[in-house]
């Protein structure tokens, strides 16, 4: 390897480091040897050790793991699927196949704070069978074991205790959490179950402050009388936290402007009247309570009991603007006009939300796009249409991991129809597969996501019937292991596999993979969004890839007749002028072109790095 030439990481983002080195560039007087001092940075912010052991903290069993477990980098890769894509080649939007953890750590470079909402319909702490179960030694053999169904999770051990749904929901939130914009919105549905302990939770996560309300939805449309207490519960309850309390989260409820009108032609548009009368008697606020007199009549109009809202500066400038309507009686009360062009700030989003919504809606859209209902308890997209209508605008991403039957997804596309927004989804689901005599199988359904990558097909052809240029497509991933031919330690006992992956040594890349594989995966650890377009061209002799239109990343593996020359890298240069170069060494015909590669590139200051 030549000295100087930076080599790409197989792992995904080092995320304790980021944070660290967040930390150091702040305190770095808190640093020794590379590590924290935590009690400099406590001491630093006015907090002193007292050994106090009956501070309020959040505490399970598991909760220490679940650090390592959000930190521990990912090996793995999401490889394209066009076969079960939608318009792969211009859409925006993402399906991703795989465990959501593992997702949101390979997702972490390219959409670092780059999410608008975020909605996740978690699985309810029920008691049934539990498969998000972690595997902090080897995450991907497990979500291998679990894909194959080659085990199952034990209803006696991964049930209805708060502890693993809580080591389940955290590191996800973790990492959930650093994709939000600073002004992004995250909504979690959630019963009774765990709405105590996932309010705690998200306090730790997202910070206290930043919570927004805790919406109430009655989702049962009738009574339910087989609940041994007598009580119905019709309820459901959906949490919203913001990334940051410093801006209005939600737009607001649509405003009622029949009270509007302009009966005196009044050039500055329709109006309404408001009250005056004040609030605080006159030992509290004496400076509003005097006499309102008309100056035009000079009738007195007293002053209410509580005085005026209003001290008499501010009054006499209402009146200078003639805001102030005048009652002909005396004995009337003299409102203020308020106009509706001065009303910036719509009312507020109740945090009673989706009336005349119900579950039953969510399983009738199933059953009208697919013919059978396949889901017990689908969240309504008009449900979900709303919180994404209140709180994003027209070009940003939504993000669902835990996709279900992809509501979200349809969603984002109607709103997209309705205010003609271009709003991209990315749609994270684990292929959870049916059992052979289920309805879903029969119905000729492998797993979950098969159903939901149906449903946004067959959504899209309806909505695109009324408007042809809408985005209905979506890009399909599948989460596997790194294309990268480094020894693969994923256990098994398949004497053929061992020789493969012996065999497969030599190369960079792993046998069985294909080039656009290998270059979504350096998409992946160079941060570059997978929306982007990738366009396969010509390097003399060579397969290379354009990543972007205007060429952000060129990457070429392809040996051609003799290996990449100058000749080659040149024309690279000069014809798609890239920031960076991507490349193996064993596509070099030996060190010398690779370091005559090298010197080539730095003249011309563009980055290279090998895989």
């Amino acid at each position: 390897m030549v000295e100087g030439i930076e080599k790409i990481s197989g792992q995904s983002m080092d995320i304790e480091l980021s944070e660290k080195e967040k930390l150091k560039s702040v305190f770095p007087q808190c640093f020794n040897d590379g590590k924290l001092d935590i009690d400099k940075l406590l001491n630093l912010c006015g907090e002193y050790i007292d050994n106090d052991f009956e501070k309020y903290k959040f505490e399970w069993k598991g909760k220490s793991n679940c650090y390592k477990i959000a930190g521990k980098r990912s090996t793995g890769t999401l490889r394209p699927c066009k076969d079960e894509s939608v318009n792969f080649d211009t859409t925006k939007n993402l399906y991703i196949e795989g465990d959501n953890l593992e997702v949101l750590k390979l997702l972490q470079n390219a959409y670092f704070r780059k999410v608008k909402m975020i909605y996740i319909d978690p699985p309810y702490n029920t008691g049934n069978d539990f498969v998000y179960e972690d595997d902090f030694a080897d995450p991907m053999a497990k979500y291998k074991e679990i894909t194959q169904q080659t085990t199952k999770s034990n209803p006696e051990t991964m049930g209805r205790f708060h502890t693993n749904w809580l080591n389940m929901m955290y590191p996800r939130l973790r990492l959930a959490s650093n994709l939000l914009r600073d002004d992004g919105v995250i909504f979690i549905s959630i019963d009774d179950n765990e709405v105590t302990n996932l309010r705690k939770l998200c306090d730790e996560v997202f910070g206290e402050e930043n919570f927004v309300a805790q919406f109430i939805w009655k989702s049962r449309q009738n009574k339910d009388n087989r609940n041994i207490s007598g009580v119905s519960i019709d309820h459901e309850y959906i949490l919203a936290y913001t990334k940051m309390n410093n801006h209005r989260a939600f737009v607001g409820a649509e405003r009622n402007t029949s009270q509007y009108s302009n009966p005196d032609n009044d050039p500055r548009g329709d109006w309404t009247s408001a009250n005056m009368a004040g609030i605080l008697d006159a030992t509290k606020r004496p400076n509003c309570h005097y006499d309102l007199i008309n100056p035009e009549t000079n009738i007195n109009y007293g002053r209410p009991t509580m005085g005026w809202r209003y001290d008499q500066n501010t009054m006499k400038q209402l009146i200078k603007d003639k805001l102030i309507i005048w009652p002909d009686n005396p004995e009337g009360r003299p409102r203020r006009k308020v106009f509706l062009k001065d009303i910036t700030l719509l009312p507020g989003f109740s945090s009673v939300t989706g009336i005349d919504i119900y579950t039953r809606d969510g399983s009738k859209e199933i059953v009208d796009l697919l013919e059978n209902k396949h889901f017990s308890f689908p969240k309504p997209k008009n449900l979900i249409k709303e919180f994404i209508k209140q709180t994003t605008n027209e070009n940003d991403i939504v993000l669902d991991f835990f996709s279900g039957s992809a509501t979200t997804a349809h969603a984002t596309m109607e709103l997209n129809l309705e205010d003609s927004g271009n709003r991209k989804f990315i749609m994270v689901q684990l292929p959870e597969l049916f059992d052979e005599k289920s309805e879903q199988f029969k119905s000729g359904y492998k797993n979950i996501c098969e159903i939901g990558k149906e449903r946004i097909r067959r959504a899209g052809k309806k909505l695109i019937e009324q408007k042809p240029d809408l985005d209905i497509g979506f890009r399909v991933f599948k989460l596997d292991t790194s294309n990268l031919a480094k020894w693969d330690s994923t256990p098994t006992e398949d004497e053929e596999e061992l020789k493969t992956r012996f065999l497969g040594m030599a190369d960079t890349v792993k046998v069985g993979r294909t080039p656009e594989d290998l270059v979504y995966e350096v998409m992946l650890k160079l941060g570059i969004p997978l929306d982007y377009k990738v366009i396969p061209i010509k390097i003399n002799d060579k397969e290379a890839f354009a990543i972007g239109e205007d060429c952000l990343v060129l990457v070429c593996t392809d040996k051609g007749e003799s290996g990449i020359s100058g000749d080659d890298i040149r024309l690279m240069c000069d014809e798609y002028t890239p920031a960076k170069i991507v490349t193996s060494e064993e596509a070099f015909a030996d060190d010398s072109a690779l370091s005559n590669a090298y010197y080539i590139l730095k003249d011309k200051d563009i980055e290279m790095e090998i895989l």
